[in-house]
């Protein structure tokens, strides 16, 4: 039974000693993680396919005391080799990780169901979409979480011996868009991320066996590159109130905060009783489009 002081957010959230992995982590949700992780004390290693971001990420945002944001070298996380490399170089560093999240993630082209006759509609989606922009994007969303997972098991396992039992863990990045019914001219996207969604709940109850939990946060609209097609000289992004009320189905009415996907990070990270959960954080976004 735990006294009152030890229920203090800073003692409950706290991750200091933690050592994390946080792929896609130069920018958007990715960054984000990184930037709480390390507020509370982690110590966390970044990466995405671009240097030069994560040069900028580490530069910006890394914190003045606690924990540390490390850039580890560029990798292309669809690649096996790379993944192989990544864990070698991760290796050479630490003798075991408390994390992995994998936030590296790509959108797809854009093509609106938006016909009553099935001639235009066929149309419209025959022409604007590819069987090697799916593939793209299913390898990216999907394959790349999965095989990213596993060539970091070993060091995730060896992750529960240093916090207790459960406490290594796995948070991917899927997303509201794979819950939702409503294909929001994505689907190649949605159905990669409803494949992101499954893919979690599948390596929750596999990797258990090894002392290893996965969970997932399913975002709604939250700034980055995805969503606002660019990010500042200090790698941040920003989507106005207004493009996100002109959608008409998000109750919040405005994009994501920073500190909001923090929360969900850090109680994924630390409540260790928690283990194959899409936990959606999309301002009630799935209230409101069918889905769950």
């Amino acid at each position: 039974m735990a006294s009152t002081h030890n229920l203090q957010a800073s003692k409950l959230f706290s991750v200091k000693d933690y050592v994390c992995v946080v792929t896609g982590g130069g920018s958007g949700i990715g960054l984000m993680a990184a930037q709480a992780l390390a507020a509370n004390g982690a110590r966390v290693y970044i990466t995405s396919r671009r240097q030069e971001v994560l040069e900028t990420a580490v530069k910006s945002h890394d914190p003045k005391e606690g924990g540390s944001i490390i850039a580890l070298s560029p990798y292309d996380v669809t690649k096996k080799e790379d993944l192989e490399r990544m864990y070698e170089e991760l290796s050479k560093k630490e003798k075991h990780i408390n994390l992995l999240v994998a936030a590296a993630g790509i959108s797809s082209g854009k093509a609106e169901p938006d016909a009553e006759k099935a001639t235009e509609m066929k149309q419209k989606l025959w022409d604007n979409e590819t069987f090697e922009d799916w593939a793209n994007t299913y390898n990216t969303d999907v394959s790349s979480v999965y095989f990213t997972t596993v060539v970091l098991l070993p060091l995730l396992q060896a992750g529960t011996e240093t916090h207790g039992h459960l406490s290594a863990s796995v948070i991917v990045i899927s997303s509201m868009s794979g819950i939702m019914r409503h294909a929001q001219g994505h689907f190649s996207y949605n159905a990669a991320k409803g494949g992101t969604v499954h893919l979690t709940k599948l390596m929750s109850a596999e990797f258990q066996k090894i002392k290893v939990r996965v969970n997932s946060i399913a975002p709604g609209y939250f700034p980055s590159e995805m969503t606002a097609k660019e990010s500042d000289e200090n790698q941040k992004s920003h989507v106005p109130d207004e493009k996100i009320q002109d959608k008409g189905h998000v109750p919040q009415g405005r994009a994501g905060q920073d500190e909001e996907m923090a929360q969900a990070v850090l109680f994924l990270t630390k409540n260790t009783y928690v283990n194959g959960e899409i936990i959606a954080v999309d301002g009630g976004v799935l209230n409101v489009v069918a889905g769950r």
